[in-house]
C-alpha cells in the first residue's frame, strides 16, 4: 500500500515546476522524517487516495498566506506578486506549519472544491445547440454539481471567439478565445436559475471567497484572474444553491412543468465522476422521465474515462467531452448524447468537433 509520502511524491511527478511541485516533495521527505507533516496528517495515513490529502494541506497553507497570517511567504505565491524562486521555500514554510498544526489539521477536513468560470464557454456553447434544435429561447437553467454556483451567471459574463461573442461586453469576466471551431451564437433569456451541491459555498461571503481561492494554485494566474473576476459578478447578482444530492433535488425541480415556450437546461462539469452508481442511474432515470413531460436538455462535460484516483499516473484518462442531449414536447430524450468537442478540464478552450 503506497504511503502518503508515495502519494505526494507521484503527485509532484505529474507536476510542471513550480511551488506546489516543491512543497509536495518537501512533504513526503517531511513524512517520512515523522516531522511537522507526519504530526498534521496522522490522522490521514489510510485516507483513500481520491481524499487528495496534499491539495487539502495546500489549501490550508494558502489560507493562511492570503488573510495575512504567513506573511513571510507572499513572495512565494505568484497570484499575490511573489516573484521568489521556490526551490529554497520549504525552510520557510515548515516553521509557518508547526506555528498552526491545530489549524492545519482542521483543513485537511475540507475537501478541494473549486468552481471554474471557464466552464460557461461549454456550458454556452451547449446552450447555443439546445437553443438552434429547440427552436425554445426562454431557459430555465439547472446545475447539478455547482459548487458556489459562479457558471449559473454564464449569460453575464463575455465570452467571444473567432468572429463570435456572447454577453455584456463591460463584463468582468472575459473568456476569450473560448473556442476553436465554428460557433453560431443563439439569442436566448434565462427565465430562471438554480443549483445544487452536497457542499453549496456562498460566494458572497468572505469565507466562501476565501476558500474558493484557496483551492486555485498560485501559479495559475489566469485562472486566479477569472475566479476574481467571476466572484465580482456573483456579489452583483447572488445566485441560489440548495444543500442537496443531484437525484433528490433534480426530480423535486422537475416535478412541475415551466411555463409554455421553456427549455429546462439541466447541466454538470466534472461532477459526475464523484457520483456512485445508483445516484448517476437515478439522474439518468429522472431526465428520461422529464422528457417526456417537457422540452428538455441535458448538457455535460464530464470525461469518458475517469482515473481513480487523481494522484496517480492518469492512465486511462481523456479530456472531458462537451454532449447535449436533447429532448422536444412530446419526445423521448436522446439516447446517445451529440458530441460537440473537447473541452480542457477548466472549461477553456472548448475544441469544436469538425461538421
Amino acid at each position: 500500500m503506497k504511503t502518503l509520502a508515495d502519494r505526494f511524491r507521484r503527485h509532484a511527478e505529474m507536476m510542471p515546476p513550480g511551488l506546489y511541485r516543491t512543497l509536495m516533495f518537501a512533504f513526503a521527505e517531511n513524512w517520512e522524517a515523522d516531522g511537522v507533516v507526519a504530526e498534521i496528517c496522522r490522522d490521514w495515513a489510510d485516507a483513500p487516495t481520491s481524499a487528495i490529502v496534499q491539495l487539502r494541506l495546500l489549501a490550508g497553507i494558502q489560507r493562511l498566506v492570503l488573510t495575512g497570517r504567513a506573511p513571510q511567504l507572499v513572495r512565494y505565491y505568484p497570484n499575490l506578486g511573489g516573484t521568489s524562486a521556490p526551490e529554497d521555500a520549504w525552510p520557510h514554510f515548515e516553521p509557518v506549519l508547526r506555528e498552526h498544526v491545530t489549524e492545519l489539521r482542521a483543513a485537511l477536513e475540507i475537501a478541494p472544491q473549486t468552481n471554474e468560470p471557464g466552464r460557461a464557454a461549454p456550458l454556452l456553447i451547449g446552450l447555443f445547440d439546445a437553443v438552434r434544435r429547440s427552436g425554445l429561447a426562454k431557459v430555465r437553467l439547472l446545475e447539478l454539481g455547482a459548487s458556489a454556483g459562479l457558471n449559473l451567471l454564464v449569460d453575464r459574463f463575455y465570452v467571444a471567439g473567432d468572429g463570435w461573442s456572447a454577453g455584456p461586453a463591460d463584463s468582468p469576466l472575459r473568456l476569450l478565445d473560448a473556442a476553436t471551431g465554428p460557433v453560431s451564437p443563439q439569442a436566448f433569456t434565462i427565465v430562471g436559475r438554480r443549483g445544487c451541491d452536497l457542499a453549496p459555498i456562498d460566494a458572497a461571503s468572505d469565507e466562501g471567497r476565501l476558500r474558493l481561492t484557496s483551492f486555485v494554485w498560485p501559479h495559475d494566474l489566469h485562472r486566479y484572474e477569472r475566479l476574481r473576476a467571476a466572484l465580482d459578478v456573483v456579489a452583483a447578482h447572488p445566485v441560489t444553491v440548495d444543500q442537496a444530492p443531484a437525484a433528490e433535488w433534480l426530480a423535486d425541480q422537475l416535478a412541475s412543468v415551466p411555463g409554455p415556450g421553456v427549455l429546462t437546461v439541466v447541466w454538470h462539469s466534472i461532477t459526475r465522476q464523484y457520483w456512485p452508481t445508483s445516484e448517476v442511474t437515478a439522474v439518468d432515470s429522472i431526465l428520461a422521465e422529464a422528457g417526456r413531460r417537457m422540452p428538455i436538455a441535458h448538457i455535460a462535460m464530464e470525461s469518458p474515462i475517469l482515473a481513480s484516483d487523481p494522484a496517480s499516473d492518469m492512465r486511462g484518462y481523456q479530456p472531458p467531452l462537451l454532449t447535449v442531449r436533447l429532448s422536444v414536447p412530446g419526445g423521448v430524450l436522446d439516447e446517445s448524447p451529440v458530441v460537440l468537442g473537447t473541452v480542457a478540464d477548466h472549461g477553456v478552450p472548448v475544441r469544436l468537433a469538425a461538421v
